[in-house]
């Protein structure tokens, strides 16, 4: 491997030890929980199968954020609802794109940024889980394909040329799969919007979100309180919200 470069088996031991770090620490018994989408929830839910099995855990009930969630929790036999019918939960784990320090996410990668936001609100407590590539001090500096946000088909080119104003790149995102667009789950469009470093995501949100079509942008500010990363070296590292 260059340097540089990241072990594909490093980088899945390090989202399996967080996922299963934020499990124990934060799930138990009779709790409703918001449970991510993406690769590192995988591991998520493989703890909670575990502890629901060997009876560690009993009456937890999953409210996922994408079909992809709804699919894992269901393989594994695990109890879901939804966030009409659970409206506040205890806490949401998910998994984020980029964390900085002050633990404003970039999330979105997946196209699931809307349902993710909508169960992160629901929660208590929102805990994100990855490995040691999201970490950075501030966002844009590691993840380059931008901020994902999604927007109502018939807006998309009134996005792109509003994100060039604010000095942003944007890209339709297209599928890999299928021709055309990438659709989500409640049938809109996703732009990728490179915007370099961003050292005030609080207010470019803020900007984005008032553009007409603009149902959710992947920028959750001041919403985590703890990080879990997993490292190179096999350990946890965590980065916990200030209370200011």
């Amino acid at each position: 491997l260059e340097r540089g470069e990241h072990h594909p088996m490093d980088v899945e031991a390090a989202k399996k030890k967080a996922a299963f770090a934020a499990v124990d620490e934060f799930v138990k018994s009779g709790m409703k929980i918001g449970v991510g989408s993406g690769s590192t929830v995988v591991y998520a839910v493989e703890r909670l199968k575990q502890k629901t099995d060997k009876g560690e855990l009993k009456d937890v009930v999953c409210v996922p954020t994408s079909f992809q969630s709804t699919i894992l929790l269901k393989e594994a036999g695990l109890m879901t609802g939804d966030p009409t019918e659970y409206p506040e939960l205890e806490v949401a784990i998910d998994g984020a794109d980029e964390v900085d320090m002050k633990m404003n996410c970039i999330k979105g990668g997946g196209a699931c940024q809307l349902q993710e936001k909508i169960v992160a609100a629901c929660a208590k407590k929102f805990v994100v889980i990855a490995d040691y590539r999201k970490e950075a001090k501030t966002l844009g500096e590691k993840w380059k394909k931008g901020v994902p946000i999604e927007v109502v088909p018939m807006a998309y080119k009134l996005l792109s040329i509003k994100c060039e104003n604010f000095g942003g790149k944007p890209v339709l995102r297209m599928a890999k799969n299928k021709a055309g667009p990438v659709v989500t789950d409640n049938g809109n469009f996703v732009i990728d919007c490179d915007f370099g470093l961003i050292e005030d995501p609080v207010s470019l949100n803020t900007k984005l979100q008032l553009i007409p079509g603009v149902v959710e942008v992947g920028l959750f500010c001041g919403m985590a309180i703890k990080a879990f990363f997993g490292q190179k070296d096999g350990s946890v590292t965590t980065r916990v919200a200030s209370s200011s």
